[in-house]
């Protein structure tokens, strides 16, 4: 069976969201409730499980399988938020910064595909719901760098390695 572009896009989007999820877990189990930050890392965790939710009945609804990766992710996800929480809250705020800059790059260019007035299967629903996700990463995004994310030890290395990963990730959750 052939795929259609709407479909792909959405198993990479949920795996993505799903695994933002999992990273703002990782960090809120070292973090609790009272380090520097843990409110914003609380309330993004919160706005990610949303846009997960949506993004589940919208597969559900379409029929769409989810990534066979997903539980990969579960543990990959956990594993990142808790190790940058662990270096210190810099840290966890630059791995923010660095997903958020990947998912809304992502985002950006699903939407310039998406907008193409060529296309034979135009998915205005999903359209709207990518540029809204879009800002919100962007909003995140901005919070972390705010918050001291460039502050981080060796910021450069860690947040390439982790914008590295998420291209990986990507790639890797739209087919499979």
């Amino acid at each position: 069976m052939i795929e259609n572009r709407s479909a792909r896009m959405i198993r990479v989007d949920q795996a993505g969201e799903y695994g933002a999820t999992r990273i703002y877990a990782g960090q809120l189990a070292v973090m609790g409730d009272r380090a520097p930050h843990a409110a914003e890392v609380a309330g993004m965790a919160f706005q990610e499980d949303a846009h997960r939710k949506r993004l589940d009945a919208l597969l559900s609804r379409r029929g769409v399988r989810p990534t066979a990766l997903q539980p990969l992710w579960s543990v990959a996800g956990y594993a990142l938020g808790t190790a940058t929480a662990l270096i210190g809250p810099e840290a966890a705020m630059a791995c923010t910064a660095a997903v958020e800059e990947e998912i809304e790059r992502h985002y950006a260019r699903q939407l310039d595909e998406l907008a193409d007035p060529h296309s034979r299967d135009p998915d205005p629903e999903l359209a709207a719901l990518v540029a809204e996700f879009r800002t919100d990463e962007r909003a995140h995004r901005e919070a972390a760098l705010a918050a001291g994310a460039e502050r981080a030890p060796a910021y450069s290395l860690l947040s390439g390695a982790i914008r590295l990963g998420c291209r990986a990730a990507i790639k890797l959750s739209e087919r499979i």
